[in-house]
Parts: C-alpha cells; structure tokens; sequence
C-alpha cells in the first residue's frame, strides 16, 4: 500500500472496516519498522486524542499482521526514543554472581574431598570461610546445595575436576553377571520363585522351581518363608532330584539366592552360581515363562497359606515333577540367523525332557554316580503319558481339598 501512512483517521476507520475479514503481513521486519515509524510520525500520535491513538494502533496492527501486545510495544518504543528500530539484545539474564574463580574453587574443593554431597560440601565451604578465614570462600561460603549441583554441570567445572563420574552402586562379590554357556551340556541351572499371593497381610508358600537350559529339565519345591533357614535344605533336597550333575545354578538378584549361606552350598557342590546382568531382562527369561506356563497354569494365583509347604514338596516329587520330565512334552527351539544376520527361534520339535536328555551325546558321561539309562527309562516307561497326568491331577485335587479342610478348621 503507497502512502498508507499519510491516510486521515476517518480514512483509517474506513478502511479498518472495509477490510475487516482481510488479513495483511509484512515481507520483513526492517520495512515493517520503517513503515511503522512513518505511519507513527504522519498521524502525530503524540498529539492524537485517546481514540485516535486506538484507531492508529488497530491500524498498525492490521496492515503489519502483528498482535495487539506486539504493536503496543512498538509505540512505546516510539514514545520513549521517537524512533522504531529492530533490537538485538541479549534480553534479561540473571546477574552471574559466582565467578570463574568461585567454581575453579569448587573443583579444588571436590578434588581434596573426592565429590561429596551437596549438604555436605555446602558445610566445607561454609567452615572454609567462617572457620578458617579463607577471603577465597566468602562467596561460596552462603551457596545452596541445589546451586552446587548447578555449578558441576558446566563445562568449566568438569575440566578442572580429574574424575567425574557417576555414583556407582556397591559390588556384591556373590555370583558373577553373566549369561551361563552351557556348550550344549546338561546342568546349568536357571533359578526363580514364585510367590503365591497375601491375605491379611501374611505371605503365602514361595515355590521354587529350578528349569535346565538344555533340556528343560525342571524340578519345583516349596518353602515358608524366604529365608536362608527355610531354603538351603530346601535347595539340596531339590537339586538330588536331578538325574545329572548341576555345573550352574542362575538367578536373578534377589537376595535368596545372593547370600552367602546359599554360596557357600554352592561352591561345596562345585556349582558355578551366576546372576542376570542390568538391563538384560531375557538373562532368566527361559525360567520366568516356565513359572506361567507351569506353576502358575497348575497351581493358580490364590492365596495358599505358608503351612502348606510340606505337603506342597510330596506333591511335587512323587507327582509334579515326574509328569513334567517324563511326560510332558515342551517346544525345543531351533536357532537360525536370517538374511540380516538376527537369530530367529522356530520350534519344530516337542520332546519331553527326558527325551531331550536322551538324544545327547555321551549322555552316559551327564548322569550322577550309580544312575544308568536303564533306570532311567523304566522311570519313563512305568506309566503312560495321560495315565501319568491323570494321577497327578488327582493328587492335586486331592492337595487343594486339603488346604481347604485345615482352612475350615
């Protein structure tokens, strides 16, 4: 628009509402300053009455396309300086209060005192001033903990300390994290428990249930309490009940199986104990998905009060445990690695555990003293498969019946 700043203020109002659904933007802000200033300087906004004033300040806005509050704070600029003018400052900071010298000074201090805390670096500096009359702590002798925090993130700060380092949690010596390698071999045990519910705030049974890697050999118990009491009679009477010898034994990190009680069993036995490494959460993946696909599918979810433990234990070693390895058939994966080099798992075969065991090589050398591959298949052959099942389910209704009768009494 020519001489758009030299219009009279009624052929400003009349082109305010001539144009009141038309939308304007200026090209840049250079010439919308330049233009503004003008329109500003031809109406002489300074002498216009109140109204005049709005109409110029609806109009600025209109023709620029800039808001309300935008073409208020370019008329104040014209008001105060009589000039409208892009600025380039920097805008409003806080003032810097602890200088170059006063974060060198934190760093010495981290340094001696190899990085405390907050609190407890903020009492060193404040003894470093009141105490002993250091003039270099009188700044940093009033700073808060949050600001000192503040302070060891700049870049200054971080190349005056010599180790900056995050807190590292203390190391347990009890196991070593990482994955077991089987190599293919029987023995390498994956470990988890099972809690079977509360009810009025008391625990219920714990199972624990000890699954092979290679065979899928498992074996379940049951305990009262987490507790190393309660659980390394419990662990030998459940390792006795595998047909070969236990070369690892995996956990998780739950201290009832990271103590030394359970440790010390462990190294009697010659057993290498292990532990899931952080951020792996498929390190006892294989045990994890047997406690739903087995303990849970057979023993439920609810509340089985802690006194039930032992006849839990004869349930599993006369029944459970024989039907899940000898009868009862499991999905064995067959790695592959694909066009893109990622191992995939398909499962073609289903074999009981004790068939797996079988078709191992110098399966002979696996099994403990004075047990033979005869023995171990009249185990297999004495029962079928759906007769075997069928006993152990009416041992299991026969169990459950049991926690309901001492409930009722």
């Amino acid at each position: 628009m020519k001489n758009s700043e030299q219009m009279s203020l009624e052929q400003i109002r009349a082109f305010l509402e001539g144009n009141e659904d038309v939308e304007f933007k200026a090209p840049n802000r250079k010439e919308l300053y330049q233009w503004t200033q003008a329109t500003l300087c031809a109406q002489g906004y300074m002498s216009l009455q109140r109204s005049g004033k709005g109409i110029v300040k609806q109009y600025i806005s209109k023709v620029t396309g800039l808001s309300r509050a935008q073409a208020t704070r370019l008329i104040g600029q014209y008001v105060v300086n009589g000039i409208v003018q892009v600025r380039r400052g920097r805008g409003k900071r806080f003032t810097v209060y602890y200088t170059p010298a006063d974060v060198a000074l934190l760093a010495e201090v981290d340094e001696a005192h190899e990085t405390l805390s907050g609190p407890a670096t903020r009492k060193i500096l404040y003894r470093g001033y009141y105490e002993f009359a250091d003039a270099r702590y009188e700044r940093m002798a009033d700073i808060s903990s949050a600001h000192i925090y503040n302070l060891r993130k700049l870049r200054s700060y971080r190349e005056r300390v010599l180790v900056f380092a995050k807190t590292r949690p203390v190391p347990i010596s009890i196991g070593e994290r990482r994955k077991p390698e089987p190599g293919g071999r029987p023995g390498y045990l994956r470990v988890d428990t099972v809690h079977q519910g509360d009810r009025d705030g008391v625990k219920g049974v714990y199972h624990i249930n000890l699954v092979d890697e290679v065979t899928q050999w498992e074996v379940a118990g049951a305990v009262e309490h987490i507790s190393e009491s309660y659980l390394e009679p419990l662990l030998q009477r459940l390792l006795k009940q595998f047909p070969f010898r236990i070369l690892g034994f995996h956990s998780d990190n739950g201290s009832e199986f990271i103590n030394h009680s359970v440790a010390q069993m462990l190294n009697k036995l010659l057993i290498e104990q292990t532990k899931s490494r952080p951020r792996k959460s498929n390190d006892n993946a294989q045990v994890e998905s047997k406690n739903g696909a087995v303990i849970r599918k057979h023993m439920g979810f609810d509340h089985i009060a802690s006194e039930h433990a032992d006849p839990i234990n004869v349930f599993y070693e006369e029944y459970f445990n024989p039907h899940l390895n000898f009868h009862r058939p499991c999905a064995v994966p067959e790695l592959k690695k694909d066009s893109k080099g990622k191992t995939v798992r398909t499962y073609r075969w289903y074999a009981t555990p004790w068939e797996i065991l079988r078709q191992l090589p110098g399966l002979a050398g696996y099994f403990k003293d004075g047990l033979t591959v005869e023995q171990m298949e009249r185990l297999a052959g004495a029962d079928s498969d759906t007769g075997a099942a069928a006993k152990m389910r009416a041992a299991k209704r026969k169990l459950f019946a049991s926690f309901e009768q001492r409930q009722i009494a």
